[in-house]
């Protein structure tokens, strides 16, 4: 499935991934290939992906891995976006 997470300076991740999870205001959920349709709002927390999209240059210091190896980006809110195999994360 395809990620892209955009923030109000740049779209900073673009790619191919294996599973995103988000801070949903109800509490953190995942996607996975195949998802339901969903559009949610996301409180302040851990974007967090598997797979290797390509991060715009100038914004890897944004990104850490955590101990299984997931790449995972502080938010602090925003809405996602998920629909026919396509994530979209706006994030403040």
């Amino acid at each position: 499935m395809y990620l892209e997470i955009v923030t109000p300076e740049a779209s900073i991740v673009a790619g191919e991934v294996e599973s995103v999870t988000v801070p949903g205001t109800e509490g953190p959920f995942q996607m996975l290939n195949n998802h339901a349709a969903i559009v949610s709002l996301l409180d302040a927390g851990k974007v967090k992906f598997r797979g290797n999209p390509t991060i715009k240059e100038g914004f890897e210091k944004k990104f850490t891995k955590d101990d299984s190896g997931k790449w995972v980006l502080e938010i602090t809110g925003g809405t996602v976006e998920c629909k026919e195999n396509r994530i979209v994360v706006l994030a403040d």
